[in-house]
């Protein structure tokens, strides 16, 4: 076995590169780490919205998931788009079956567009099954608000609802806060509740229009940090610092929400 480190993501396929699997895979490569994928959909989608998707066979994702992690293995895995109730039992099942750690389960439910991304009667199934075996859960602030029911417009309410969703299962909640009215002027915040520390990530907040693929890359720079064995408060300043770049530095490609940039430089960490 070699020393390279190595991460796998279970998500969708967008075609036009800028979020889901490729997203993933480039941040992956960026931060130095051995990329592997579970593809659970392919998805017909660019800067201006989804045009259509097909979903792969809950029996196929778990061979892709179980071709990586009983040859290659994975130091850290990662999970998107999960399609629907099947699909998440069938990755929970593979994922319990191979022993795998470091997961961060970013609850994807819609697409930058608007666009549904997840069957609503599949969430339930994705806070019963994944939530208790992940390490970090990632919603954004529309996702938390599904998950918990309730609006959340204030710092307070982010807390609570984390404490809501940290009782769900997973050991660390990150609140990402680009959709929170609760943001500073100039900032954006995202915060994190462990059980026993609520604490900032703070970054300069970019422009609003070439943000597609931010949650994706986000969640897969937190998981090739620990992949890499990264402590987790440098695994997660690390990812922040490293999205926040890639806003600021969008190559400004297509005419909606366009990618953020994936070859983004931090001038801190080893890259």
């Amino acid at each position: 076995m070699g020393t390279m480190a190595r991460a796998l993501t279970i998500a969708g396929s967008d075609c036009s590169g800028g979020a889901g699997i490729q997203a993933d895979l480039k941040t992956f490569h960026r931060f130095g780490v051995f990329g592997m994928s579970a593809v659970t959909a392919v998805v017909a989608e660019n800067t201006v919205g989804v045009q259509g998707w097909a979903a792969v066979t809950p029996d196929m994702v778990a061979r892709q998931i179980d071709s990586c992690l009983s040859d290659i293995g994975a130091d850290a895995v990662k999970t998107g788009m999960l399609v629907d109730a099947a699909v998440i039992t069938a990755v929970a099942a593979r994922l319990r079956a191979q022993g795998a750690g470091n997961l961060v389960v970013d609850p994807v439910m819609r697409a930058k567009s608007g666009d549904p991304l997840i069957a609503p009667e599949a969430v339930e199934v994705l806070v019963r099954e994944l939530f208790p075996l992940a390490r970090l859960v990632t919603p954004n602030v529309p996702e938390a608000e599904a998950l918990v029911g309730r609006s959340l417009r204030t710092e307070a309410d982010l807390r609570a609802a984390a404490e809501t969703i940290r009782g769900l299962g997973p050991e660390v909640v990150v609140m990402k806060g680009g959709h929170s009215p609760a943001n500073p002027a100039g900032l954006c915040v995202d915060f994190v509740w462990d059980g026993k520390e609520w604490w900032p990530l703070e970054g300069a907040r970019g422009p609003d229009r070439h943000t597609h693929g931010t949650g994706c890359t986000f969640s897969a720079a937190l998981t090739a940090m620990l992949a890499r064995g990264a402590p987790l408060r440098e695994a997660l300043s690390e990812a922040k610092a490293f999205i926040t770049e890639a806003i600021r530095t969008a190559p400004g490609l297509g005419g909606g929400h366009g990618p953020v940039n994936h070859w983004a430089t931090v001038e801190r960490g080893d890259r």
